[in-house]
């Protein structure tokens, strides 16, 4: 089996991840969209990772989707609502019992994807780590963070792993990993949405904390009932910390408004209020939450799904 680890979406998190790999000496390829954007990056060089004030140049190479030769370990850094079609682009390549590491915040992606390559073995990860895209091809390390792996289906380790903690990313296998990622879709769903409507950065939300702490006992009811006690536990106490360790900063969703951009919606407050419905529980402050984002969303010609 080929050691190589092949990237999926040179977003901010994929090329930081790429870089890292690829510093440590690991095999890596870029897939890229299309073979315009392949020979962008290859005018480029390579992808660059500052890092405090260390710059550096990683020449990993590239290739379009449909390149030739099987790919045995996928990491998947795009959006949640690019991950399926992004994922069915390659799944012919993907040999039998390939492993796909998925990137995506939110709850929901992370099945589509299973569906489209039932040969593979998905893992799903959780991220608290911080980057961003400074101009294309390169990326800055902004903020000190943690990752959790884990496959609901299959407690044991992968063997790739020791790579990860080979090349300094900061991360632990989890057996149990679904209330790692139902914990972070809380978090989102109490602090995103206000962002948006608020227009503010997230210690903007100082200011409106007792909305903040209703929305946290509607998403710990949430939380119990969907069997994950464990995501629930000190929930309000949590988001307080974040938002006062994370103050200066805009969510990811203020940013994608504010540039235009479609923002994952659908896998975080979408999943929750769908989940609530499936449930039958009623969480009037979640489901008016959402509504007044969707209509927010609408105002401003976005997609609201």
């Amino acid at each position: 089996m080929s050691s190589t680890w092949h990237i999926l979406g040179a977003g901010s998190l994929g090329s930081l991840w790429a870089c890292r790999l690829a510093r440590a000496g690991t095999a890596v390829r870029l897939v890229l969209r299309d073979g315009q954007r392949l020979r962008s990056y290859q005018l480029a060089g390579g992808l660059t990772l500052a890092e405090q004030d260390q710059t550096r140049c990683y020449a990993i190479p590239g290739e379009t989707a449909d390149a030739a030769g099987p790919i045995h370990r996928l990491l998947v850094a795009c959006k949640a609502y690019d991950a399926a079609s992004a994922v069915a682009s390659v799944a012919a390549r993907l040999a039998p019992g390939a492993d796909v590491v998925l990137l995506q915040n939110g709850l929901g992606s992370q099945d589509e994807v299973a569906e489209q390559v039932p040969h593979a073995r998905c893992i799903s990860a959780s991220s608290t780590e911080g980057a961003f895209r400074e101009k294309d091809w390169q990326v800055r390390f902004a903020g000190q963070g943690f990752n959790w792996l884990g496959d609901p289906g299959n407690p044991m380790p992968a063997t790739w792993f020791e790579d990860v903690q080979r090349a300094g990313i900061p991360a632990e296998w989890t057996p149990d990993i679904l209330p790692r990622l139902w914990r972070k879709l809380a978090l989102n769903c109490a602090i995103n949405p206000l962002t948006v409507l608020y227009g503010c950065n997230n210690g903007g939300l100082l200011g409106h904390l007792e909305e903040v702490d209703a929305l946290c006992t509607e998403l710990q009811q949430l939380l119990h009932r969907c069997g994950q006690p464990q995501a629930a536990l000190g929930l309000g106490e949590d988001v307080q910390r974040v938002i006062l360790a994370t103050a200066a900063n805009y969510s990811s969703m203020y940013q994608d408004v504010q540039a235009g951009r479609r923002t994952e919606v659908h896998y975080l407050l979408g999943h929750a209020c769908r989940a609530a419905s499936r449930h039958g529980l009623a969480l009037p402050l979640l489901e008016h939450l959402q509504q007044r984002l969707v209509d927010n969303l609408r105002a401003r010609g976005l997609p609201c799904n």
